[in-house]
């Protein structure tokens, strides 16, 4: 099981998609994280609402020059750097006959993104998202809604994340778990907690 944002997808600017937000589409990201992402967010993500639905009012009010989907398409593209290293790093555990999932905080809009137009479909077995599930970590039940989703128990699983709360919550539960930040190999990471299979 493998994270997405800061491990599969790692923003080359520490300040992320939207540094430029203003300079590119005249919107203010701290606009924006006002009046969209705090009043909006927790509700799209968990799959309580439809993430165009919710910003449609929003740009009308802060920004009636942009369109949702034009926000969309900016916000997705500019926040689609994979790293290749650990795709690399991935491939041959895949070839060897392992499953390879994605485990992730995501609405669905960018969940399709990231599997079709990202085509990470091609590099890994199944997707696990926060607004399909209607868990977002670190929430036990985030955890527990994949592995009946995948059909796999706590044992059985390997899971890397950029966050330690992540991290700590899947081990409560029985996961086998590691913090990544690319200063290690995979395989020195999984190494340290060996899975069957593995």
């Amino acid at each position: 099981m493998v994270d997405v944002d800061g491990v599969v997808i790692v923003h080359p600017d520490s300040q992320g998609w939207a540094r430029h937000l203003e300079r590119d589409l005249g919107l203010s990201p701290e606009a924006l994280q006002t009046a969209f992402f705090h009043r909006h967010w927790q509700d799209i993500v968990l799959g309580r609402a439809a993430l165009q639905e919710r910003l449609a009012p929003v740009l009308a009010e802060i920004a009636p020059h942009l369109r949702p989907d034009q926000l969309m398409r900016y916000w997705f593209e500019n926040d689609a750097c994979l790293d290749r290293g650990l795709l690399a790093q991935l491939a041959p555990i895949r070839e060897s006959g392992v499953q390879l999932h994605l485990a992730t905080v995501q609405e669905h809009e960018r969940a399709r993104y990231i599997w079709d137009e990202l085509a990470l479909r091609e590099h890994f077995d199944g997707m696990h998202y926060a607004a399909e599930l209607g868990w977002a970590k670190p929430d036990a039940l985030f955890f527990r809604a994949i592995e009946a989703k995948a059909g796999f128990s706590a044992a059985e699983i390997f899971f890397i994340d950029d966050k330690q709360a992540n991290v700590d919550a899947a081990r409560a539960l029985g996961w086998n778990a590691a913090l990544w930040d690319g200063t290690e190999s995979l395989m020195e990471l999984i190494a340290r907690c060996p899975i069957s299979g593995l």
